[in-house]
């Protein structure tokens, strides 16, 4: 089951000079591969994480990340 927080990063990404998850990860401390997983949705990102990765894009966390209800999407 995978974990019940969305995210936008993939649209931010592209958003945002169509950056690469290399450079997204390069700007937060994080290697490629977590950021790939945090995007695909398949690991949730520590708090300290998920600011930063807002902080990359200049928005707010919950711009970025969403709660999804049990069974919802």
């Amino acid at each position: 089951m995978p974990p019940p927080i969305a995210n936008q990063i993939r649209r931010l990404r592209f958003e945002h000079g169509e950056m690469t998850q290399s450079e997204l990860a390069s700007r937060i401390g994080m290697t490629r591969q977590t950021v790939a997983a945090i995007e695909a949705g398949k690991y949730s990102p520590s708090l300290e994480a998920a600011f930063r990765i807002a902080m990359v894009f200049r928005v707010g966390v919950e711009a970025v990340f969403q709660w999804r209800e049990a069974g919802g999407t």
